[in-house]
């Protein structure tokens, strides 16, 4: 599943999550500073690859994680294309892949609340000006929660339209995904607020 934490013992499971969003921080700044051809992008690709095969993450997996962004990332190519170079094209939708790909490397051998500890440390110094740390986090886990709760809920409404037999249609798939998504942020805006998380 997307964006979900997968267990290990791998060198990069044992790094602790600050070192680790820190090195993601790094790593997109400089692709996006530095990389300027497809020979760039290639070789970022194979450190990202060597990076997931480090980490023992199976290439399903690490497929999965990319999977979402690829109609996206073929629109910005077409547009790329029209408007600028082949070259420029392959390296700034080589670089988006990438950074995808870098980030679902830090979450899926991260625990979350690993992550939201080292966010809320990170972000202490701000409370003197008015920043709430754990309410920060909190915006972060269920950013991180909701990505693959999305995906999850589009694969079932598409399973349940062929099932039907219907025929492909964008309005006839986005209502009812669009639907249940608002159905599932007001059951979990009424969880937390049960759980006194809209409380001063």
């Amino acid at each position: 599943m997307i964006g979900l934490y997968s267990p290990g013992d791998s060198l990069l499971h044992r790094l602790p999550a600050g070192v680790k969003l820190a090195l993601l921080v790094l790593a997109i700044v400089a692709m996006t500073a530095f990389v300027r051809s497809p020979l760039g992008v290639a070789g970022a690709v194979v450190v990202v690859g060597c990076l997931f095969a480090l980490a023992r993450i199976s290439w399903r997996v690490a497929l999965a994680q990319v999977r979402p962004v690829l109609w996206m990332t073929l629109i910005i190519g077409v547009f790329q294309l029209l408007t600028t170079s082949p070259a420029r094209a392959v390296v700034v939708c080589g670089v988006l892949l990438v950074s995808v790909a870098l980030a679902a490397l830090v979450t899926v051998t991260t625990r979350v609340t690993d992550m939201l500890d080292a966010l809320t440390r990170a972000l202490g110094p701000l409370r003197r000006v008015g920043v709430n740390p754990e309410r920060v986090s909190l915006l972060l886990a269920l950013a991180i929660r909701c990505v693959p709760l999305l995906a999850q809920i589009v694969h079932e409404v598409a399973e349940a339209r062929r099932a039907r037999g219907v025929s492909w249609s964008a309005t006839a798939l986005v209502t009812p995904v669009l639907v249940r998504a608002l159905r599932t942020a007001d059951a979990m805006g009424e969880a937390l607020a049960a759980r006194g998380v809209d409380d001063d």
